[in-house]
């Protein structure tokens, strides 16, 4: 099924002997549906790299390529104490970060909390007076002081949802992602709206800069790895960041910038394709789409994140059960496979991880969580639905790295990347490493271990990657670079002087 140049591409097949033929054909079905052969990588790339043209110019595109002002890679002269809140997907991460004289060293207290599901589709004021409420928790147990005795404390605000910023401390909400559908959010600046619960709470925290998870990735990984030039996220959503000169952005010509000032760029790739030019939708894709929240919106997202794999799974699986030529899970209750979202990508991961031969493990999996009765040829049905549907993400995955790095001439760098999906999801890394191989076209002179662009492990981006742009923001403000600070902003980073009006 795939071109195997160098590198055995992972997959666990098992034998398929017992399979009767109708589930065989039907493998034979999925197989053809889900595979993404290097021929549709390489027109995916092609669009992908005009895309990400698109969305620097004056008129855009469906990628929104947001500057973020973040300006520069650490130099190792960030030092001190920064808070840094990570507001994911599914939760809220207050951390603590010191960092040293040393460059790439930093020390790290951190607490979590859950992000309950009516908050996500409850009302703007609920949203921000629970994750001030988090903070002064957090503060409250890690010092010994009254809150109110405490000094203020900088923060680096990681808010993973595509925002346009005019300034690295101001952030327009465009959409929600990732199942969040709250009211009076979009389209205004998060950062006073976040603020304004800080203060009454009576939280002694400024926000320095609001920052998107994937831009702390790529610079969290930069300040550890020099080698660094993209930074990627494979988690609930997908994204990539990387470094471009305000030269090269046409819609920021009228600031005048230095054209060779490096400036952080969020994609926001999950937009890709929202004009379904390219990418290999099925029917179950847009069952998904026309059933979301934001409908013809976040299309590749939709195919690659680990907040929707679930999902696919399900649907084929209920679709297959539905046909009555398939033969699957015959006579049996599938009220619980019927319940939207019910099966998410850990789902999928466990199935994909049972050792067994005869798939143990997923007839276990499905009687507990689905209360279906499996046989071992179903089993082998499932455990290849998975891995088509898991390959398939990191296939797609691959295209958008090979993009970036074709549009900037990256002939050798270090992807680093984060996320449950890329850390967690059984052979994602390798498929995706398989996948740049492919597209690139490195022989099998070429070691696995020496390829030029890797994608390797993130440092932590949310949580150091926030407090670095902190320290950032504040090391250039006191240097005079002013670019991309918001001056109208209460309680602006830069004391207002008459130049500044």
């Amino acid at each position: 099924m795939h071109l195997s140049t160098g590198r055995r591409t992972p997959s666990r097949k098992g034998s398929m002997h017992d399979v009767p033929k109708e589930l065989m054909d039907t493998i034979h079905e999925l197989e053809k549906l889900f595979t993404v052969d290097i021929n549709k990588m390489h027109a995916i790339v092609n669009r992908f790299v005009s895309e990400l043209e698109k969305g620097l110019s004056k008129e855009g595109g469906s990628i929104p390529m947001n500057p973020t002002w973040v300006i520069g890679y650490p130099t190792g002269e960030e030092c001190g104490t920064y808070l840094a809140l990570d507001m994911g997907g599914t939760n809220l991460r207050v951390c603590e970060v010191e960092l040293p004289e040393e460059k790439g060293q930093f020390e790290i207290y951190q607490s979590k909390y859950r992000l309950p599901d009516e908050i996500k589709l409850g009302d703007s004021d609920q949203l921000w007076d629970y994750m001030a409420e988090c903070v002064k928790q957090f503060l409250a147990a890690n010092h010994d002081q009254d809150l109110k005795d405490l000094e203020e404390m900088p923060l680096g605000f990681t808010f993973s949802y595509p925002c346009e910023q005019h300034a690295i401390d101001h952030g327009i909400l465009q959409r929600w992602t990732k199942g969040f559908d709250i009211e009076n959010v979009e389209g205004r600046d998060v950062v006073p709206l976040f603020e304004a619960a800080l203060e009454r709470k009576g939280v002694p925290v400024k926000i320095v800069a609001l920052i998107n998870d994937t831009t702390g990735t790529l610079i969290a990984s930069a300040y550890t790895d020099d080698k660094t030039k993209i930074g990627c996220i494979f988690g609930t959503g997908c994204n990539a960041a990387y470094m471009e000169e305000a030269g090269c952005i046409p819609k920021l010509e009228h600031m005048k910038l230095d054209p060779k000032l490096p400036i952080a760029i969020n994609c926001e790739w999950g937009a890709f394709d929202n004009e379904k030019l390219v990418l290999p939708r099925t029917i179950y894709d847009v069952i998904i789409d026309k059933t979301s929240p934001r409908q013809g919106q976040q299309l590749f997202e939709k195919m690659v994140a680990g907040l929707y794999l679930g999902e696919i799974f399900r649907l084929v699986l209920l679709d297959l059960h539905k046909n009555k030529d398939v033969h699957l899970f015959e006579g049996q209750d599938v009220s619980k496979l019927g319940l939207e979202y019910s099966i998410d990508a850990s789902f999928l991961s466990d199935v994909e991880s049972d050792p067994w031969e005869n798939l143990m493990e997923v007839q276990s999996i499905f009687e507990k969580k689905l209360g279906i009765s499996t046989t071992e040829p179903e089993r082998k049905l499932i455990r290849r639905l998975a891995e088509l549907i898991g390959t398939r993400a990191a296939r797609l995955s691959a295209c958008g790295i090979a993009a970036i790095c074709k549009k900037k001439g990256y002939t050798s760098c270090h992807v680093g990347a984060d996320g449950s999906v890329f850390n967690k999801y059984p052979n994602f890394q390798e498929r995706q490493a398989q996948a740049l191989r492919e597209i690139f076209g490195w022989g099998p002179e070429i070691d696995t271990k020496n390829e030029p662009i890797q994608v390797v492990p993130a440092e932590d981006g949310s949580g150091v990657g926030a407090a670095l742009i902190a320290a950032l923001t504040l090391n250039r403000i006191k240097q005079g670079i002013h670019a991309g600070v918001n001056v109208k902003r209460k309680n602006s980073l830069i004391p207002p002087t008459p130049s500044a009006n």
